[in-house]
């Protein structure tokens, strides 16, 4: 693979500044967020009042832990603009979440947040190894969802060729690469194997492809992933973080000189990560749940939101600003099987582990009396063979759970294609058990 390192002068400055530095226009910019959402957003007028917290108390960094936190259910309960800290008609572009469990969150962006937006976002493509002048595939999403417009204004902002291919038509998709040659990629990790298979489906070596890096995010994956992806189509694979009630896409990312866990730009979310029991906040290195605040968002501030993702927080390596380790899991996604904490991701580890499997997978819970049964639906690799064969892998995917994961489970291997394909987010849970009332 390409060297893809920053050569001098290609940073900004506060990438490399110093940690005195970034506190200090974090601590700036914290008192103006907390200050404008006290000011302008009823909820938060009364939500700090409730909590005996003012603006004034936040002298210092700490101080922030004073403050309460925001909640996805917050966001549905002010639906749909009642988080709005400007004016709606200073608003100028909506995004909303799919609403498949509840009602959808709605965010609002103004014109300087949007510019916020694409220049955090032109920072993570250029941290992932992307310049101006590269030409740059979409496959995320476009609409309500922000993945692919947010990718789409930060290619731009880099000064890139956009190629707004969205998700879907994936012979399509093929044809793209393969005729307009991108140099990079930007899609959910999921969907790039179905990618993956058009291209072994119509005979194409996809280490033939034009791809010097994928930039991957909108779900949890793993390293077990990047590493059959890269070596699938000869190029880097990247994690982008973000989601659309801190801001979008853009929120944090890797290097690519490095893959060593995301780095989160400091000077405009500020992170914090706290038992998700207890709502303490922990000191770097302990793994946690992960809260933001945003620094300069002018149309939605949010102020200590609860992302539900669980990580670590980390020293800077190839920047000065703090790292986040790759998502290993949400604490809302978490399944408790026979009191064993499980996250898919875990899953999909051993999954990658055995070759008669190909890597696509979704996880059915059921209840039978009183017991939670896991079954994991895969599928048999291209040519993998006999039931004998498919069988034994069934076994050795439910061997490698018991030994490293901790429980036991089904697992029903059917057919290449049978286990159904993501064209954005994979919907990794069936969750089929009864209601608790």
């Amino acid at each position: 693979m390409l060297d893809l390192s920053p050569k001098a002068g290609e940073l900004e400055a506060i990438e490399t500044a110093s940690r005195d530095e970034i506190a200090s226009v974090q601590l700036e910019r914290m008192k103006w967020s907390v200050r404008h959402a006290y000011e302008n957003v009823p909820f938060y007028r009364k939500r700090f009042d409730e909590a005996g917290v003012h603006p004034d108390d936040l002298k210092n960094l700490a101080d922030l832990a004073k403050f309460p936190f925001t909640t996805k259910q917050d966001l549905r309960d002010n639906y749909p603009f009642y988080l709005f800290a400007v004016p709606r008609e200073q608003i100028v572009r909506i995004h909303a979440s799919s609403g498949t469990t509840g009602r959808p969150t709605v965010v609002g962006y103004t014109k300087k947040d949007i510019e916020t937006w694409s220049n955090v976002v032109a920072r993570s493509i250029r941290a992932s190894g992307g310049r101006a002048g590269d030409k740059i595939h979409i496959s995320y999403g476009y609409g309500l969802f922000t993945g692919g417009l947010g990718a789409h204004y930060g290619a731009e902002a880099l000064g890139a060729t956009v190629i707004p291919m969205s998700g879907g038509m994936t012979e399509r998709q093929v044809r793209m690469i393969t005729d307009f040659q991108p140099d990079i990629i930007m899609v959910t990790p999921s969907y790039m194997l179905s990618i993956l298979d058009e291209f072994r489906k119509e005979g194409i070596d996809p280490r033939e492809s034009s791809l010097k890096v994928g930039i991957f995010g909108a779900e949890p994956w793993t390293n077990k992933m990047r590493g059959e992806i890269e070596q699938a189509f000869d190029m880097h694979a990247v994690d982008i973080y973000g989601l659309s009630e801190v801001m979008g896409p853009g929120v944090a990312n890797e290097c690519v000189e490095t893959k060593d866990g995301l780095h989160i730009w400091e000077d405009h979310f500020y992170p914090e990560i706290i038992d998700p029991i207890t709502g303490e906040v922990l000191p770097d290195g302990s793994e946690g749940e992960l809260v933001f605040t945003t620094l300069t968002k002018e149309g939605l501030p949010v102020i200590r939101y609860r992302t539900r993702d669980l990580t670590k927080l980390l020293p800077g390596t190839a920047r000065s600003m703090r790292r986040i380790e790759k998502i290993t899991g949400r604490s809302d996604d978490m399944m408790i099987i026979r009191g064993v904490n499980v996250f898919p991701t875990q899953i999909e580890e051993q999954l990658l582990r055995c070759e008669g499997l190909a890597p696509h997978y979704q996880i059915e819970l059921t209840r039978t009396g009183r017991m939670d049964t896991m079954m994991v639906r895969v599928e048999a690799a291209e040519g993998s063979g006999s039931d004998d064969a498919r069988m034994a892998s069934a076994k050795e995917l439910a061997t490698h759970v018991k030994n490293n994961v901790g429980i036991s489970i089904k697992v029903d291997v059917g057919e290449p294609h049978s286990v159904e394909r993501s064209l954005g987010k994979a919907q990794r849970i069936v969750d089929l058990r009864p209601k608790e009332d």
